[in-house]
């Protein structure tokens, strides 16, 4: 979503506020035609904002940032001005030129600055509210590069945004999770503390956050937590319970109980509903009654004991102690009184991943960056998947280029061999699966790449069954290794594309095709709630970041915990491998393939 510009605060600008200036930036510049390679410029010099390893806001503070790749002088001079006074005055002017709200028209899809611009410019449309009203009076059709079919979709865009308006994505609410978490960590009277909700059942969209704290009663913690610097607004706060909402618009619980029951109110505001009136009614068939603060006797049954923690409640009543990914009461408590639970993945777990972007395409960061962040992150492998040429959007690599790519990968891999670095790249390519199904690249080139993801990047609003046989076409080649993105929703912004899942996850059994689950907390694509039935089909899931920055890697946090979500184990997540394991993987191929 990009970010909504704000006037600088007075207090010293974060790393985050920096980088969210330069994205702002960018789009202004977008808005007013610039020049394509200033406006990347910019996006560049967010992500090395970001993602740089040491100190540099006290770089810029000290002019000391010559030796960093991806800032020039004049963005070396913005950045020294941002950390120095908090502002920067070429960014007030061009925000001058538009009006804030204008922002939010960059939420919709398919409504990039060019056309933002028009609307701007023809029928002075400068908010979602004016967009929308615009639409009901068919206004857009009439306007050149717009028409009635771009203006349905558009008001059907207006719908699905607005449904989802009061919703965070996965990485916002941890972002915040982490920093209110050790501001309530720091707090003198906190004893216990747990993030409980939707965010601890790994969601991938949440609506507030909840936090729970063991503390004594009658303190000052709620109105600590109400008065902090990060709580934009107040909605309500007493002796137990404060609520506000976060400076990045994020409502936030939090619930102060007493020790002996924190265990349960762990358990009752976790969740999800359906899970504790499951896991109430079965205390009920034992005597007792369960609540958000204790485990009652209502059948003239013993007084329970001992209970301090959740796994000791699970166990109270004949469980396992369930993980909070799996309480959607999708037959887990089954699971749990069978002793049946998976062993959940866990992002430690992973070794490598594929499904990455350089700067050859639409990354920020080039080969043998994105190969020192993975090195760095502590995996011995990384695969790397650049666009392909029909996706013209994204710089996508003609054959020439990919030859090209596959040569520098050999290049350094040779390099890392004769530093003794146990690591390796692989070369790949993102193919993109066109509307009839064929792949952008011939089979003779595909057969020269270690693995291939096949996505669909277009024509999206095509029926399903059309759509459905487009993504069968491309799963029978024997070259593509796994599927990107399976759906094509954005969470919060796109909707999936019409699909017969069913159908796609018998053809990907049959043919040993992988299905990725795309870390991005925009994507988590496959949903998590398709990956019980195709572990259960023998589908492998290779978690993969979808990186365009070397900063994107720690997506696959994100993928792990939507993994755990589907019942997904170490066994059934391919990137788990070893090198030599995948490299195996990868040589063998699909059942039919022939690679030379």
């Amino acid at each position: 979503m990009p970010p909504t510009p704000q006037k600088p605060p007075k207090k010293p600008l974060t790393r985050e506020e920096i980088a969210s200036i330069l994205e702002q930036i960018a789009l202004l510049l977008e808005l007013q035609g610039e020049n394509p390679f200033k406006i990347r410029a910019y996006r560049t010099g967010a992500e090395t904002v970001r993602s740089h390893p040491e100190d540099l806001l006290r770089l810029a503070r000290e002019r000391q940032l010559t030796e960093i790749k991806g800032l020039g002088k004049a963005l070396q001079d913005k950045l020294h001005e941002l950390a120095t006074t908090g502002g920067l005055a070429f960014y007030e002017t061009l925000r001058g030129q538009f009006p804030e709200s204008l922002f939010e028209l960059f939420e919709l899809p398919g409504l990039g600055p060019k056309k933002i611009k028009v609307l701007y410019d023809s029928l002075e449309i400068d908010s979602l509210a004016a967009l929308q009203a615009a639409c009901q009076a068919g206004k857009l059709a009439p306007l050149k590069g717009f028409g009635k079919k771009t203006e349905e979709k558009i008001l059907a865009a207006l719908t699905y945004h607005s449904s989802n308006a009061s919703r965070f994505l996965i990485d916002q609410a941890a972002a915040v999770a982490s920093e209110l978490r050790a501001w309530l960590r720091a707090h003198p009277e906190v004893s216990q503390l747990e993030v409980a909700g939707s965010l601890r059942r790994s969601k991938e969209t949440v609506h507030d956050l909840d936090f729970l704290v063991a503390a004594p009663e009658g303190n000052q913690l709620t109105r600590d937590f109400a008065e902090a610097d990060f709580a934009q607004e107040v909605l309500a706060c007493g002796e137990t319970k404060a609520s506000i909402r976060h400076r990045s618009g994020l409502p936030c619980d939090l619930r102060v109980v007493r020790n002996e029951h924190f265990p349960f109110a762990l358990q009752y505001f976790t969740g999800s509903k359906e899970h504790n009136v499951a896991l109430r009614q079965r205390a009920l068939q034992r005597g007792y009654s369960l609540n958000e603060y204790r485990l009652e006797p209502t059948q003239g049954a013993p007084q329970p004991s001992g209970i301090e923690t959740e796994e000791q409640l699970y166990r109270f009543l004949e469980l396992d102690w369930i993980d909070p990914a799996l309480r959607e009461n999708q037959g887990e408590i089954e699971a749990a009184e069978q002793g049946a639970l998976p062993s959940l993945v866990t992002w430690t777990q992973l070794r490598g991943t594929f499904h990455n972007h350089t700067t050859e395409s639409d990354g920020t960061a080039t080969l043998a960056d994105m190969a020192e962040a993975a090195i760095d992150l502590g995996l011995q492998y990384l695969g790397i998947a650049d666009h392909s040429k029909s996706s013209f959007q994204a710089n996508g690599l003609d054959e020439t280029r990919l030859l090209q790519q596959i040569e520098s990968v050999r290049d350094l891999n040779q390099s890392y061999a004769e530093q003794g670095v146990d690591f390796r790249l692989f070369s790949g390519s993102e193919v993109d699966i066109l509307k009839d199904g064929r792949l952008d690249f011939d089979d003779e080139l595909l057969a020269q790449l270690d693995y291939v993801v096949a996505s669909v990047h277009s024509a999206f609003s095509l029926p399903e069954e059309e759509m459905s046989a487009r993504l069968l076409r491309a799963i029978e080649n024997p070259h593509v290794t796994m599927l990107g993105h399976l759906t094509g929703r954005l969470l919060l912004k796109r909707e999936p594309y019409a699909l017969d899942i069913p159908k796609i996850l018998e053809a990907c059994a049959r043919t040993g095709t992988v299905i990725e689950l795309n870390a991005h907390a925009r994507r988590l694509d496959l949903d998590w709630r398709w990956w019980k039935r195709a572990k259960e089909k023998g589908i492998l899931c290779s978690i993969n970041p979808d990186a365009h920055s070397p900063s994107g890697l720690q997506h696959l946090r994100h993928g792990a915990e939507v993994a755990r979500k589907g019942w997904l184990t170490k066994a059934d997540v391919l990137n788990t491998r070893t090198r030599p394991q995948i490299e195996r993987f990868l040589q063998t191929g699909k059942p039919r393939a022939s690679k030379s």
